[in-house]
């Protein structure tokens, strides 16, 4: 999972985040944010999916299976879409 680890790492220092800040706002300690960017450890559905809300991209995107960062929108109303603006420039402001 090459990709995966690569991309992760990537995307926190595109954010000037460290790993112990990572850790925090997903929920795990330090020694597993390092272990998924080293690609010794794989994250749990769970923490996958935190970590796709964090950075804004999809799973897929993580995993290696799209190069698209964006998230597809399509068949969701306008109300959904316009909550889902709202979460993300509320994440961009708290980091």
């Amino acid at each position: 999972m090459e990709y995966f680890s690569t991309r992760l790492r990537q995307l926190r220092k595109d954010r000037n985040l460290k790993q112990d800040q990572v850790a925090r706002l997903i929920g795990v300690n330090k020694s597993a944010v390092s272990a998924y960017e080293n690609d010794l450890r794989r994250p749990s559905y769970s923490v996958l999916i935190k970590l796709s809300n964090l950075y804004g991209v999809s799973t897929d995107y993580l995993l290696g299976r799209v190069n698209s960062k964006s998230v597809d929108v399509s068949g969701l109303s306008e109300r959904d879409i316009k909550i889902i603006c709202e979460l993300i420039a509320e994440m961009a402001n708290i980091l």
